[in-house]
């Protein structure tokens, strides 16, 4: 049996330790020196070379009083901190004495950033859907108010208010069915399924289905598709709900231009075989500025438009999670006064 001098625990350096700690890890000595600063305080940071005054690195007033209260006191504290170049990213920053009478420091970097994004994007997404049910159900209140006083003998009114009340109430209910649509895909973002189905016949019986909508927006849908099925492992309804949303766009959104063309074709030039499924209409088009952003919740270019074409601001941001589950992908083209072009990729 080996004895306990020969223990592998023993023979551990803290160098040895820091260099696989996952989170960016400094050790200083008691003047505030580095000496030695693991990979991911390099991958994070930049070099941070022996000797060199960590006051000096990080120049933040809330990480030089935490590193001066560290030499000064000996004591561990915690600090949010911030770098802003290049991109924004928060740290949970710990400085924690070494008890050992070396006088030695480590200083611990937490990365807080995607956990800060998604407490972000949680707030905003709340205050967006109450704004959003907020709006017509102050609409409705008015109106019972309304109905209830003034106009309570006025049949002209009373059912004039009752319509738009109906409208109003329909907006909310779609937007209802669009957040537990989001809320039931996020909850499994990459949920497969084995079931082959064709995207053929998918987007033929969403044009078919989607037929008196573009009546009503006197818009011609054009078809072109393969002669063969087009067979692809995904979810039939999901896949379904994503072209209706796409199609259903374009009709309202490219009215203007009185027709959508939609193309079935092989893609190629990329790393694996895929489908391309593309849906252009020839209205006012989109903005460049609003295409990188089309896709978030709530996001619309125009607002007033899309509320009175009864959009919810949520169904590209389905469509995007819908894809993200079937390794595929969402591609915009668009210029003013030419159209736009939602191109979904699927992997074959």
């Amino acid at each position: 049996m080996a004895s306990e001098g020969n223990n592998p625990v023993d023979v551990l350096t803290a160098r040895a330790l820091a260099a696989v700690v996952p989170d960016p890890m400094v050790v200083c000595d008691a003047r505030g020196a580095a000496l030695y600063a693991n990979p991911a305080a390099t991958n994070a940071f930049g070099q941070i070379p022996r000797g060199s005054i960590l006051a000096h690195k990080f120049r933040t007033p809330e990480m030089q009083q935490l590193i001066g209260n560290a030499l000064k006191q000996r004591r561990a504290g915690t600090i949010d901190y911030v770098e802003r170049i290049p991109i924004e990213r928060v740290f949970k920053v710990a400085v924690m004495p070494v008890d050992d009478g070396s006088g030695l420091f480590v200083i611990h970097f937490k990365d807080q950033s995607e956990t800060r994004r998604i407490d972000r994007m949680r707030a905003d997404f709340i205050a967006n859907a109450s704004h959003e049910l907020r709006t017509p159900l102050a609409s409705i209140s008015g109106f019972i108010e309304t109905l209830r006083g003034p106009a309570r003998n006025d049949e002209k009114a009373r059912d004039n208010f009752l319509q738009i009340m109906q409208t109003q109430t329909a907006r909310m209910a779609r937007l209802i069915d669009d957040l537990l649509s989001l809320s039931r895909i996020e909850m499994k973002p990459y949920a497969r399924s084995d079931e082959k189905i064709d995207v053929v016949q998918i987007v033929a019986g969403v044009v078919e289905s989607l037929g008196h909508l573009a009546g009503e927006y006197g818009v011609q849908v054009n078809l072109e598709r393969p002669d063969k099925p087009v067979l692809i492992p995904g979810n039939r309804d999901e896949l379904i709900q994503v072209f209706v949303n796409l199609l259903e766009n374009a009709c309202k959104y490219g009215q203007s231009g009185g027709r959508v063309d939609i193309s079935i074709s092989a893609a190629t030039g990329g790393p694996t075989p895929e489908i391309a499924v593309a849906i252009r209409d020839h209205g006012p088009g989109i903005a460049e500025e609003h295409i990188p952003r089309i896709t978030e919740r709530f996001y619309r270019v125009d607002v007033e438009s899309s509320r009175v074409k009864n959009g919810t601001g949520l169904g590209l941001a389905i469509v995007k999670h819908i894809l993200t589950r079937h390794d595929g992908r969402l591609t915009v083209r668009s210029k003013i006064g030419e159209g736009s072009t939602f191109t979904v990729h699927l992997p074959v």
